[in-house]
């Protein structure tokens, strides 16, 4: 009978999800993503006019912007509150199902895990954790957003200097890449796959 498992990837904004999850792919692994859920919600007409109801300063002929959905939450918590209990319910159960679909050991990546208190759906978390300025620089490469941007968002996640106190393995996303994806396969090997 085939192992079943669910493991969640999280870490701050630019500390290298994605790489991490990329590297558990090619190793063969199911690895699904919020972030393409989120994107695939936005086709959803519905989800959109509760934003956009939600939200009306932040549309534009009707429909949401999300440049300027993104300025209003990052610069209000309860804005951001308020989007969090619009989109992550429905983040979450379109994971879930994805999850139990694929079977077996299969991975995902989280963002918000542990902000949102979702980590008791998992059975073991990996928390990729970056230094601040390679985090800073990497998010201004990929999204062009100034630092002062970066660390508004990064004011809203968890610390990644309180890792320790979670029930996680902590990946440090450091070194060469041979040298990462040793500390990947240590991370599995401890995790039992």
């Amino acid at each position: 009978m085939t192992q079943s498992k669910k493991i969640a990837v999280t870490g701050g904004i630019g500390s290298g999800k994605s790489y991490i999850c990329g590297l558990i792919a090619k190793r063969g692994y199911p690895v699904f993503s919020c972030d393409e859920i989120n994107r695939a919600l936005w086709s959803d007409e519905a989800y959109r006019k509760e934003l956009a109801d939600r939200f009306p300063v932040c549309t534009v002929g009707g429909e949401i912007d999300k440049t300027l959905l993104a300025k209003a939450v990052f610069s209000d918590e309860a804005a951001l509150r308020a989007l969090n209990e619009i989109a992550h319910p429905r983040i979450m159960r379109a994971l879930v199902d994805q999850m139990e679909r694929a079977g077996g050991v299969c991975f995902a990546e989280v963002p918000l895990l542990f902000e949102g208190g979702y980590e008791t759906l998992f059975d073991d978390v990996i928390a990729v954790r970056r230094e601040r300025a390679a985090r800073i620089q990497a998010v201004a490469a990929r999204d062009g957003l100034s630092e002062d941007a970066i660390a508004l968002r990064m004011a809203q996640q968890f610390p990644p200097e309180q890792l320790e106190r979670k029930r996680c393995y902590i990946l440090e996303n450091c070194g060469t890449e041979q040298e990462i994806a040793a500390k990947l396969d240590r991370i599995l090997q401890k995790i039992g796959i």
